[in-house]
């Protein structure tokens, strides 16, 4: 998985009625642009983000 600043995250949620969590990544702390990575989600909150398989990588 390889991001830039700007680029936006999608995490699909993984249990029955967990919905699905987008964000916009506003560092990447990894070599090459692998995580982690910092997210600041739509819901205001900011966290550090080591992505599972279920997160996808939107290119803006």
């Amino acid at each position: 998985m390889k991001a830039t600043v700007g680029d936006r995250l999608l995490v699909h949620g993984n249990t029955v009625g967990e919905r699905d969590r987008t964000g916009v990544i506003t560092e990447v702390m990894g070599p090459d642009g692998e995580p982690p990575y910092t997210v600041r989600f739509d819901d205001g909150h900011t966290v550090v983000v080591f992505p599972g398989p279920d997160a996808l990588v939107v290119h803006t």
